[in-house]
């Protein structure tokens, strides 16, 4: 391990996290919050410091291996939860360091859980730093469309013009949803409106997938037919591999189209939100007033947005198990969206069917195929134990948070909602609630959980395996 050029690389991306948190003192000084203001002022000045002296000096081995960058990765998460959380305890926005740096891991990690009981209270510039979390470091996994596998492929030839073509697409998208929830002020209902700081917000919390709202209802709180139908597109949008995107605006529309892993994901969509609309039906007094709330639902939960028009815990069981289902799909490989991801479902099910088929011929030689291309048997086996890993982790998580004294409902969605980064669950953490019941050390283990399934387990177990020759 390269534990010099490791500590060098922290200590730049300290200095960035410190310079990032101007932001909400700007924010501070435009609403007049002085405690706010000198808790991120305080901050970015102490983490500015820090980071300049810790790269002082280069490493004169400047070599980084696989393993020295997952832990890196990992190391970069953990710190910047901590560090992140920093500004809400000083502030006084969350005084318990616990609960300030579940907060911060929930909003770096896009997950949207939360221990706040009065949202609206809270400090502007803390509100800021909070959605601002989403896209602080989410769009860095964007990167992720260039790895090879089944995926839409590379955009360009250099991997800095694809960082660059991700980047304006996903800021584009981001602008265009905020300029679209802007017109909600032509509402004749005050209620119905958002204003500019409210659109900023869901447009970043939307683009992230992170789902934190600046209402304690969320989405709910305003009532409105047109910021719902908005925000379900975007959740939609944000969903779906962005490599897919840059082929449409190449004019590549068949290739775009004829990608299977969208079609999977649009068609789930699809008869989960009617399925839902269905059963929810008599409670709406109509069927597409019903579907208005059901597509919310759905691709909140799918996107691993965590936004609520609804409390769905008091939806029918069916319908309830559905969207507990679509917690552990996410979003497509590429997205912003988090969970277990569309294409290794597709891959799993692939893999499921062909050893049917193997079973009743033993002979035969049968493929794993997507868009028409035989998979790398090394990719469908290691989907195939990530998904274990995935398990036994989550039930180990289960077993701990036991330990907290919650119901069962609670526990095994706490964990469920964490590791897919999706937020809200069952019981007492359903839309209508929120995590302030779980303990201290059960808030860490669920942050832990969440860093988990943001980076996809295998750089946070590096991390804490890593040995020294």
């Amino acid at each position: 391990m390269n534990y010099k050029m490791i500590g060098y690389l922290l200590g730049q991306i300290i200095r960035v996290l410190g310079l990032l948190m101007l932001l909400p003192v700007i924010v501070g000084i435009i609403y007049h919050e002085p405690a706010s203001i000198w808790a991120f002022l305080g901050m970015a000045a102490a983490l500015v410091i820090m980071g300049t002296l810790m790269t002082l000096k280069k490493p004169e081995k400047k070599d980084i291996y696989t393993r020295d960058g997952m832990a890196t990765v990992a190391a970069t998460w953990i710190l910047v939860s901590v560090l992140g959380a920093v500004p809400f305890t000083l502030a006084g926005a969350i005084p318990n360091f616990a609960d300030a740096v579940f907060e911060t891991a929930s909003g770096f990690t896009t997950t949207g859980a939360t221990i706040l009981n009065d949202i609206e209270s809270v400090d502007n510039a803390c509100l800021f730093w909070r959605s601002f979390s989403h896209s602080d470091t989410r769009t860095m996994h964007l990167v992720r469309a260039e790895s090879p596998g089944p995926t839409a492929g590379k955009l360009t030839a250099k991997m800095s013009s694809s960082v660059r073509a991700l980047y304006g697409i996903y800021i584009g998208l981001t602008v265009l949803e905020m300029i679209l929830l802007l017109f909600s002020n032509f509402s004749p209902v005050p209620e119905h409106r958002m204003n500019f700081f409210e659109a900023l917000n869901t447009a970043l919390s939307t683009a992230g997938t992170g789902g934190f709202a600046l209402k304690n209802a969320s989405i709910a709180a305003y009532d409105s037919v047109y910021i719902d139908v908005i925000v379900t597109l975007f959740m939609l949008l944000f969903s779906v591999n962005f490599t897919l995107y840059y082929l449409i605006l190449t004019k590549k529309f068949a290739q775009a189209f004829k990608n299977e892993e969208l079609r999977f994901f649009l068609s789930i969509v699809a008869v989960s939100a009617v399925a839902i609309a269905f059963d929810i039906m008599k409670i709406y007094g109509g069927f597409f007033k019903a579907l208005r709330y059901s597509s919310f639902q759905v691709l909140t939960m799918i996107s691993t947005a965590g936004f609520a028009t609804a409390d769905f815990t008091e939806w029918p069981f069916f319908s309830q198990m559905i969207l507990l289902l679509l917690m552990f799909v996410g979003g497509c490989a590429g997205s912003t969206g988090g969970g277990l991801k569309v294409m290794r479902i597709l891959l799993l099910c692939k893999t499921a069917f062909r050893e049917i088929k193997c079973v009743l011929n033993p002979r035969a030689v049968v493929s794993v195929k997507c868009d028409g291309k035989a998979v790398d048997k090394e990719i469908v086996r290691s989907v195939s134990f990530y998904f274990v890993l995935f398990m036994l982790l989550a039930a180990v998580s289960m077993l701990l948070l036991s330990l907290d004294g919650h119901d069962v409902g609670t526990t095994v969605t706490a964990v469920i909602t964490c590791l897919n980064n999706v937020g809200p669950g069952l019981s007492e953490i359903s839309p209508s609630g929120n995590f302030a019941g779980f303990s201290s050390w059960a808030k860490i283990l669920l942050s832990l959980d969440m860093l988990l399934g943001r980076l996809e387990i295998y750089p946070l177990l590096v991390l804490f395996t890593i040995r020294k020759k």
